[in-house]
């Protein structure tokens, strides 16, 4: 009987170990930000006039000449992985199916939570349109570590 638990310990535990993966990661938060004509996201580092010129720049699209996504993410890896961190963008639609387009960026997986940003500028933004639903995911190769997407995702 002891031999018997003993053996299903031990497959159990090495089960464990193989099914676990070579990173992982999450994806903590991101921040949506309109960017005006001069490329800032607000005029000074408080966080309440910068939620009130972000208000402004919603209400006057031509202020505005791009959307920038600020998104932290942590990753762990027994190796320094690079991992892709991918913000996919859905926008209001034009015909009968919504604007779709994907800003991506290589990241280097290290332990440590990182900020990373991704832009949307200039022509490419003014032909996107308005951003209605986003979702933002870290990939190492063809598996999802982590993920956060808007409500309307």
């Amino acid at each position: 009987m002891r031999l018997a638990f003993q053996t299903f310990l031990i497959s159990l535990l090495l089960a464990t170990a193989l099914s676990s993966s070579a990173a992982n990661g999450e994806v903590v938060k991101v921040l949506p930000h309109l960017i005006d004509l001069k490329g800032r996201h607000s005029l000074t580092p408080s966080l309440y006039d910068r939620d009130a010129y972000q208000a402004k720049l919603r209400l006057n699209p031509a202020l505005c000449s791009g959307i920038r996504f600020d998104v932290l993410w942590r990753g762990r890896s027994e190796t320094n992985l690079m991992a892709k961190l991918r913000v996919e963008l859905r926008g209001t639609a034009k015909g009968d199916l919504p604007c779709r387009t994907n800003l991506e960026a290589e990241v280097s997986i290290t332990g440590k939570g990182r900020w990373s940003s991704l832009q949307l500028v200039g022509d490419e933004f003014k032909k996107f349109g308005e951003v209605t639903a986003w979702r933002a995911t870290l990939w190492s190769g063809d598996q999802l570590l982590g993920e956060q997407k808007s409500f309307l995702w």
